[in-house]
């Protein structure tokens, strides 16, 4: 192992460090949530990503993110790219420069994606491709002004998908059909877009810190570095904030919420009622019985015993 991981490895371990070096992140949108994210993840020791951004950096961006002036004019994924081989040359880079929806077959094999996207209409996209591929999926968002944001890593039927989620935690969130607009940090408003004025980099990066500790955490699952988390949800204030009404949280502080699934969810409900029709007509490898029991799913499913 090389002499820059030198620090890493006293802290994880040799055999959580290799395994962080094979593991494929795939970031979608390398913003300033995204680029930080992916950057750091680089310098945790995860070895393999996939960066998809369609979007060029422009020079009012460099405040807040992570690519600095040099790359002005370049496409960010390719400036986030550039920015890991200089950390880790050894670190292996599929580079999109486009829409993920150009190129949903590269996240056939990754083992968890980070969506740091702004249009909501694409995360909801994106949710129903994570349920279709089976794929996991790291959400993170800063609110209004920078005064805090939340965090969930979601897993396709065990618990809520992106859409139950956003309902319970996004004030005005609500599934779609038509696309809404280019959107900023905070919640929704009644036009469908987040209009509200950013926070500085600082708050974006406690967020994003915060979400890359969780995500490293989780590709170490089954590890010894692994450490069970609360809830599935954590929301962090950065000033005084109404985190659960009627109670305020000061400063600097958090809480671990656990958000439940949604039975009657459009999104996870339809698929799951989808994998249960095609189960009864003997339609082998869409869902399997296994998989329902293991996901702690309440399902109408009842097996007869043979005599």
């Amino acid at each position: 192992m090389s002499d820059i991981w030198e620090r890493v490895e006293r802290l994880i371990g040799s055999d959580n460090l290799e395994q962080l070096a094979e593991k494929k992140v795939a970031v979608v949108g390398l913003g300033s949530g995204g680029g930080f994210v992916a950057l750091s993840l680089a310098m945790s020791g995860v070895g393999r990503f996939v960066l998809v951004d369609n979007d060029v950096l422009e020079s009012g961006n460099v405040t807040r993110h992570v690519a600095d002036l040099r790359y002005v004019g370049q496409n960010k994924a390719a400036a986030v790219a550039d920015l890991i081989l200089s950390r880790n040359p050894l670190a292996r880079i599929d580079l999109r420069e486009g829409s993920i929806e150009d190129h949903w077959e590269c996240l056939d094999d990754v083992d968890i994606l980070v969506v740091a996207v702004d249009h909501e209409q694409v995360k909801y996209a994106i949710n129903e491709k994570c349920l279709e591929k089976g794929l996991s999926a790291s959400y993170a968002g800063v609110y209004e002004r920078g005064e805090g944001g939340d965090h969930v890593i979601i897993k396709p039927f065990d618990g809520p998908c992106y859409a139950c989620w956003s309902e319970a935690t996004r004030e005005g969130a609500k599934v779609s059909m038509n696309p809404v607009g280019d959107l900023d940090y905070g919640m929704i408003g009644p036009e469908g877009a987040l209009a509200a004025e950013p926070g500085l980099w600082v708050n974006v990066t406690k967020v994003a810190g915060i979400q890359t500790d969780l995500i490293i955490n989780e590709l170490l699952r089954g590890t010894s570095a692994y450490e069970a988390m609360p809830a599935n949800t954590i929301i962090v204030a950065n000033a005084y904030m109404d985190i659960i009404e009627g109670q305020e949280n000061d400063p600097h502080t958090g809480v671990w919420i656990e958000i439940a699934r949604e039975p009657d969810c459009l999104v996870c409900g339809e698929r799951l009622k989808q994998g249960v029709s095609k189960l009864a007509q003997e339609e082998a490898g869409v869902i399997s019985l296994e998989d329902l029991a293991a996901s702690g799913l309440t399902t109408d499913i009842f097996i007869e015993e043979e005599d």
